[in-house]
């Protein structure tokens, strides 16, 4: 049973719907401030998961060739008119008021947070986890946190934050019903670079929440298809013949 999965999905959708009936109650400032802290605990979250790392060069190699591969398909402008579309649908169903942010902030605040809900190394590996192990741990921390962040989110984005829940839970249900086959293939090895590249997406996720910098993180997500294979690769055949 995919007890945190459902958790998870539940908590995003949920605190969308709160943060959209909350935001009435919510000072401007309070918003603008959690947002930055919810940048700083995604930067966080994603330096103590970039420590886990152990074959260095895959790591660095899956981040460059997978963003490359993600901006030569244009996976950030599909992702970006996914998000758009979602906006619309979202708009018919729960009529609100018009967002303080202009359209394009709007737009790239909303891909920030579908990467961090739906593509982060925590919710992925969790999902794992959870079909492998029955350990339903990670998803449930996992939720707590995002079950805020979609409540403050929505405080600007409106209702299509809690329809992020729909892609989320169908990747995760996909990763749960799979991970029987994904996981004994694995290494511990595998499984830290994973989260190391998992890291360095949280990382400059908190860099755009905190509008520091604008990482292409929707065109970065094909390193995490790529760094698997490629920490193998280097720890069986490439290492023992430079080391």
């Amino acid at each position: 049973m995919p007890i945190g999965i459902i958790i998870n999905a539940l908590c995003i959708f949920l605190g969308g719907f709160i943060g959209l009936f909350a935001r009435n109650f919510i000072s401007e400032r309070i918003i603008t401030n959690l947002n930055m802290i919810f940048g700083l605990c995604s930067m966080g979250m994603g330096i103590s998961s970039i420590v886990l790392m152990e074959n260095m060069p895959a790591v660095i190699f899956a981040l460059i060739l997978g963003t490359g591969i993600g901006l030569a398909i244009h996976l950030g402008d599909k992702i970006r008119a996914g998000a758009l579309m979602m906006e619309k649908a979202s708009s018919r169903i729960v009529k609100s008021s018009p967002s303080a942010l202009d359209r394009k902030e709007f737009t790239e605040t909303l891909i920030t947070i579908i990467v961090i809900f739906v593509a982060s190394g925590t919710g992925i590996y969790g999902s794992i986890v959870s079909g492998m192990t029955g350990d339903h741990s990670i998803m449930i921390a996992k939720s707590i946190l995002d079950l805020f962040t979609a409540i403050i989110f929505s405080c600007t984005l409106g209702s299509v934050v809690s329809l992020i829940a729909i892609p989320q839970f169908i990747l995760f249900m996909t990763l749960f019903l799979l991970a029987g086959v994904i996981y004994p293939l694995t290494t511990p090895a595998m499984i830290n670079d994973f989260k190391a590249v998992g890291g360095f997406f949280m990382l400059a996720a908190g860099f755009r929440m905190n509008k520091v910098t604008n990482f292409p993180t929707a065109d970065m997500i094909p390193a995490m298809i790529l760094i698997m294979p490629f920490s193998w690769i280097w720890s069986s055949f490439i290492f023992p013949l430079v080391s």
